[in-house]
């Protein structure tokens, strides 16, 4: 089996079958998940494939908006192949693709995250896998962080010891998924929460495949102070929430393991 890497993703040209990059040559494209560096903008594939929920990202973030979206576990035969989507558990719609063939089977995982992300569909993946071509952003083994459990209270500690203190948690998270996975751990506070306006259009996409994300709203300006506020660290360099002094600052990220991240960006945990 011919394999090209290709950015984040690969290419079969034996199969015209690409995965998360795309080329003029290709009939079928498959998306693993709505993220950017594994989104094309402008596929040359006549046929693109993703989750429903990768789908519904990719039409709000100026991806392809014409997908053939499959369940998880649902096979479907192209050219000489099988494809299977198994749940990543990465952001909401993540998947791994698997592609059985008469040259054997590979696993594309994409990102993916085991444990999985609580706003998610979960962790699974196929047991028959001759080739594994895995993704390993924190593959080193500085990577180890603590249990969901001991990370979710100290989530809502970090909240809830902010407000109660007067002050405005602020937590630095990416525009999708991360947010939302936030959003979800909160949710038991009952408090409200404010998220940059390019990760709130997301939102909906989370409730309609039944994620609780709390009470929400987009970021105000004006009615900002002491409430919950969720935006990525690009926001540190924009006047974003600038006038609320009284502000705790928590950087949510597996990056924020490296003491040279931490130190780059000034927050409080």
């Amino acid at each position: 089996m011919r394999i090209h890497k290709q950015g984040s993703g690969l290419r079969l040209p034996d199969y015209r079958i690409s995965m998360d990059c795309t080329g003029k040559e290709e009939d079928h494209l498959i998306v693993s998940h709505a993220h950017g560096d594994h989104m094309p903008r402008r596929p040359a594939a006549e046929k693109v494939f993703a989750t429903l929920p990768t789908a519904r990202f990719m039409e709000l973030r100026g991806g392809p908006d014409q997908v053939n979206s499959l369940e998880f576990h649902e096979s479907v035969d192209l050219d000489h192949v099988t494809i299977t989507l198994y749940p990543a558990g990465h952001i909401l719609g993540s998947a791994m693709i698997y592609i059985e063939s008469d040259e054997g089977n590979l696993l594309f995982t994409g990102d993916y995250r085991t444990p999985a992300a609580a706003a998610t569909e979960g962790f699974d993946g196929p047991t028959d896998v001759d080739i594994l071509v895995t993704e390993a952003t924190f593959g080193l083994p500085i990577y180890r962080w603590p249990s969901h459990e001991k990370l979710f209270n100290q989530i809502r500690s970090f909240a809830r010891k902010a407000l109660d203190e007067g002050n405005t948690p602020f937590f630095l998270a990416y525009n999708l998924g991360k947010a939302q996975e936030l959003m979800h751990i909160l949710a038991p506070l009952n408090e409200s929460v404010q998220i940059h306006g390019a990760g709130y259009k997301l939102c909906p996409v989370y409730e309609e495949f039944n994620v609780d994300l709390g009470v929400y709203e987009p970021y105000e300006r004006d009615s900002a102070k002491g409430k919950i506020l969720i935006a990525p660290s690009s926001a540190l360099s924009t006047q974003f929430a600038s006038h609320i002094k009284d502000k705790r600052i928590a950087y949510c990220s597996g990056w924020a393991t490296l003491e040279s991240r931490r130190t780059q960006l000034t927050v409080d945990e």
